[in-house]
């Protein structure tokens, strides 16, 4: 994965069960791969089971799931490619030292590495992301910045970053595993898995899981927390910063040092970034024209909005949308 050669991406895939897993995200990486053998018409990918003692383990569901084997040994004589961490609910529990050294084992075999909801945090544990960028649910989003510094967390729903792909939860899993597909047996092959879905769309990694403000700070400020609900209330007629730090009862500087502070950004970007959100989603949803969707997220020409648009995701919105 490393030089990016689609014959050396992972096609047979270790699925590490923890207990609590998110059921909805490892089916929904599995039903992928399942699904775009099918379309292919080959038994391209193929996947085994793995939890820490070999035996079944059970989702936050209540749902058990059988392991194939057990960690340890020798990961390469299963013809593995890749390792991928299934976390789920208080994944700080399940953070046992067996499963993180045989972690480690396998990234000193050379085999890839992923994470499905939760599991990034297991892998960071593990001293597996350090220097790499990751995506994980927003839920341990706060926990992994700030117990992993050298780990670049980001808000994407997926990440792949050499031979360490993580994604967030729910079914992000399955757009993740849609880049594989794409990437090693075209567009069509990975259209056509997610027409079996009904997925309507195929998210990719510049598209940001929404993270609560709420979780993010927690209370340490309520009005950063208003101050944002302003701005996603008013995203077609856009407020001023004056504006906003006055309906909060702040200056405008108070605002700016409080966005700095909890968010590390300015509160013009964010709102910026809000309004592009916005706009994507109207973009990929509806059949809006491009003036259209400029107006209805604030924007004083379509032009400008083109211009910021890809400035943040590297292309101009009418391509984005013809890409889909």
């Amino acid at each position: 994965m490393g030089n990016n050669d689609p014959r050396l991406m992972p096609t047979c895939f270790g699925f590490l069960l923890l207990e609590e897993f998110t059921l909805i995200s490892v089916s929904s990486a599995i039903e992928t791969l399942r699904m775009a053998n099918r379309v292919a018409g080959s038994r391209i990918y193929r996947w085994r089971m793995i939890s820490e003692s070999g035996g079944p383990v059970t989702a936050s569901d209540g749902l058990s799931i059988s392991a194939d084997f057990a960690i340890g040994g020798d990961v390469r004589s299963f013809g593995l490619d890749a390792v991928v961490v299934c976390g789920g609910e208080r994944i700080g529990r399940h953070c046992e030292k067996p499963v993180l050294h045989w972690l480690r084992a396998c990234g000193a075999q050379g085999l890839a590495l992923g994470s499905t909801c939760t599991g990034s945090y297991l892998l960071a544990k593990a001293g597996m992301l350090d220097g790499y960028r990751c995506s994980v649910h927003w839920e341990e989003y706060a926990a992994l910045i700030e117990q992993f510094p050298n780990v670049a967390v980001s808000r994407s729903i997926y990440t792949i970053d050499r031979d360490r792909f993580t994604s967030s939860g729910g079914t992000a899993p399955m757009d993740m595993m849609l880049y594989f597909v794409r990437r090693q047996l075209g567009a069509e092959t990975s259209a056509g898995v997610a027409d079996q879905f009904v997925h309507d769309r195929i998210r990719d990694a510049r598209d940001l899981q929404h993270v609560p403000l709420r979780h993010q700070v927690g209370g340490r400020s309520a009005k950063l927390v208003a101050a944002v609900e302003l701005m996603e209330n008013n995203i077609r007629e856009p407020l001023s910063q004056v504006e906003l730090a006055s309906y909060v009862d702040l200056s405008r500087r108070q605002l700016q040092r409080l966005f700095r502070k909890h968010l590390l950004i300015s509160p013009s970007r964010y709102y910026l970034h809000l309004r592009l959100a916005r706009a994507r989603e109207l973009l990929f949803q509806t059949s809006m024209s491009i003036v259209e969707i400029s107006t209805q997220t604030g924007f004083v020409s379509s032009s400008h909005f083109s211009t910021t648009y890809r400035e943040l995701y590297g292309k101009t919105p009418s391509v984005d949308r013809s890409d889909r």
